[in-house]
């Protein structure tokens, strides 16, 4: 696997003055997605599950139904990959190439809207959770932090399954790359997205929601907050958007329907 972390030279200052010390930083590097050799997309990208991260992404940007659809994933170098589609299916990229550089902490960048989501939205699975049971997912996801633990400086997103296992978890230093490479890995496992719900580590942007909801995951808990169009784009499609989940406890910002006792 590619390098994640990489040591780096320092200055310290605290009260005892300056210092020098060695220190670990995440790997941020480009990766272009081309489609039967159209370039597609740029994403701003931590080395590592490439293939995961370009399935995923082919999932939730709503051009691709499933990695059913990809023949292979095949790297041209280390910072380009060419998608072969499956015998007889026709995409036509150009209708989703993306006229933005897409930056770790952007993808969406005003790309989107909330009806141009629902259009690509997939049917969750109409199941209910435990309150205590969703209060937990996070701590969940921290056990599975490694390159965190390292460096203080990637997201973290994992699908779990209705009995807390995890299904599929990644990091990244973006959190929608996070998202994309662990519903790639998932899909491709053939895990039932609908059944599963997504846990990230920070907060929940629209893009995130958007993902989700395009990947038919229908619950969507985050450490932190959601943005004012996460909660309406949750709240449109029935989604359980929970926040603040840590210690125990959470907000609820929409899908209440969801929680069971």
């Amino acid at each position: 696997m590619p390098d994640r972390v990489r040591q780096i030279d320092t200055e310290r200052y605290d009260e005892a003055g300056r210092h020098r010390r060695a220190d670990h930083v995440a790997i941020e590097d480009p990766l272009e997605i081309r489609l039967r050799g159209t370039p597609l997309a740029v994403v701003m990208r931590t080395p590592g599950d490439d293939p995961d991260l370009v399935t995923g992404f082919l999932i939730t940007e709503g051009i691709l139904l499933g990695p059913d659809e990809i023949a292979e994933v095949r790297r041209l170098d280390e910072s380009r990959v060419d998608v072969a589609l499956r015998e007889g299916l026709e995409v036509d990229a150009t209708r989703f190439q993306r006229s933005l550089f897409m930056s770790s902490s952007c993808g969406v960048c005003g790309k989107a809207s909330i009806e141009a989501v629902r259009l690509f939205a997939r049917p969750a699975a109409p199941f209910t959770v435990a309150p205590a049971f969703v209060a937990r997912l996070t701590g969940e996801l921290r056990q599975h932090q490694p390159a965190f633990d390292q460096t203080g400086g990637l997201h973290a997103a994992g699908l779990f399954d209705l009995t807390g296992r995890p299904l599929a978890v990644r990091e990244d230093v973006g959190r929608h790359n996070a998202v994309d490479k662990a519903i790639g890995a998932a899909a491709a496992a053939h895990w039932p997205l609908p059944s599963a719900l997504l846990v990230v580590s920070g907060r929940q942007s629209f893009e995130i929601v958007q993902k989700a909801a395009v990947a038919g995951i229908g619950s969507v808990v985050g450490v932190s907050a959601p943005s004012s169009l996460a909660v309406e784009l949750a709240s449109s499609l029935g989604m359980l958007l929970a926040g603040f989940a840590r210690d125990g406890s959470f907000n609820v910002y929409a899908g209440g329907h969801r929680l069971g006792t």
